[in-house]
């Protein structure tokens, strides 16, 4: 087991020495890297992490039409341009090259400093990591045998820490796990009823999108006061889906079990399926595992049932019949968990709604809300279609919160930590 705290060696600067000291986060995926640059004000030593990143952006299209995004923390776009340059290469080199032209970008133009570490997002963590910790070669081959457990993430985000650890090889590379914000669940919650020997050999639920969850966990005290460490479900829906039961604000339960498949049905995923589904695939329609592997992963979902898109945005606008069987399936399915969650903390105090359509989306969340009366929720219209951050009626027993997630601050804060930055 790694608990995450490990000895790097590097040269810290001297008190005296004023100069910009960022922090830099990613997340890389296989058609985007998110990435945000935090500034350690003065020193190396005893600073504060700004909550809001300095800068923030996206390399997306990769693998297709490259282009590069890059704003302030005030939302003020600097840099909006296609990268066509990088149109030829292969997929695999197009992460690096891609990499490397944004850092030349924010050196040329002195927004990046000296980058002291760089906090980087893993899916799939295991149970061998439980923290964040500081990349070396052995953690990169125990980091790649999890690649069957997330395979559409996992390859990206250990491609992102090569690539880093290449162009920047004095500077520590830190990996951070979205199973770990998950493993204060006790044994009764992770364990599927399968012979022994497998749950041994680590089949069981892990759970994701832990960093989100982790910064809602932080944020909530600001929100709820004394309340929030009661029992709480964070719903966080987008183009991946899960949600959270929080008690104490620790993981008790969580929809997403020992791969990102389980659970919510979501853009390009199916959720939570039958088993004998995928025996019949296999023994009527003679699909092998990878047939069925791309089938769940890319062809499923919101994309799947509207034969349309993934997006949610498109099938709000959309007037087929489909698209609005497929909203109809993803609020359903989310109805129904969120009851699973409550049975799991025993009732319901708060729910909270985060990430792209959880944020966005008030339609979605006027249907689930309206779905969960039976539990006391109840919505405050007006507040839910302007956005506001509570947006439960007066006289809901149920707080109904929206709150931005901030998976990048939890990064830098995690790195920040662990190298007493």
């Amino acid at each position: 087991m790694r608990s995450g705290r490990q000895r790097y060696k590097y040269k810290k600067m001297n008190a005296s020495v004023r100069t910009l000291l960022t922090l830099l986060t990613l997340n890389a995926g296989s058609s985007s890297i998110k990435f945000a640059l935090f500034d350690l004000t003065g020193t190396l030593t005893g600073t504060q992490l700004e909550h809001q990143a300095r800068l923030r952006g996206k390399l997306d299209g990769i693998g297709s039409q490259p282009r590069l995004t890059i704003k302030t923390s005030a939302n003020e776009v600097l840099l909006d341009t296609a990268l066509d340059q990088f149109n030829h290469l292969p997929l695999s080199e197009q992460h690096p090259q891609l990499l490397k032209f944004l850092l030349a970008w924010l050196k040329a133009h002195d927004a990046v400093g000296e980058i002291a570490a760089v906090g980087h997002r893993v899916v799939h963590g295991g149970e061998q990591f439980l923290a964040p910790v500081i990349v070396d070669n052995s953690v990169l081959d125990d980091l790649s045998k999890l690649i069957p457990l997330a395979p559409l993430h996992q390859p990206h985000n250990i491609a992102g820490i090569r690539a880093l650890s290449t162009l920047l090889p004095n500077v520590p590379q830190i990996a951070c796990f979205d199973t770990a914000f998950h493993h204060t669940q006790p044994d009764v919650a992770r364990h599927f009823a399968l012979p022994r020997n497998l749950t041994e050999q680590g089949i069981k639920r892990y759970g994701f999108h832990g960093l989100s969850y982790e910064y809602i966990a932080q944020a909530l005290p600001q929100h709820l006061g004394a309340k929030a460490d009661g029992r709480i479900v964070v719903a966080h829906l987008g183009n991946g889906a899960s949600m959270c039961a929080l008690k104490n604000r620790q993981s008790i339960a969580t929809t997403m079990g020992y791969t990102a498949l389980d659970g919510l049905m979501m853009g390009t995923r199916c959720g939570a399926i039958d088993p004998g589904v995928l025996l019949y695939l296999m023994t009527t329609h003679h699909m092998d595992a990878a047939q069925i592997t791309h089938l769940l992963y890319e062809e499923s979902g919101l994309l799947g049932v509207s034969g349309i898109s993934q997006d949610m945005r498109t099938l709000l606008k959309s007037d087929a019949p489909a698209a609005h069987e497929a909203i109809e399936l993803f609020c359903y399915r989310v109805s129904r968990e969120l009851g699973s969650m409550a049975a799991a903390l025993g009732g319901l105090d708060a729910l909270v709604f985060t990430a792209g359509i959880g944020e966005q989306a008030a339609a979605v969340r006027e249907k689930i809300c309206h779905a969960a009366a039976w539990l006391g929720v109840k919505l405050d219209s007006a507040a839910n279609n302007n956005a506001a951050t509570h947006i439960s009626a007066a006289n809901s027993t149920v707080e109904v919160l929206v709150i931005p997630t901030n998976e990048e601050w939890i990064l830098a804060q995690h790195v920040k930590t662990l190298l007493s930055l």
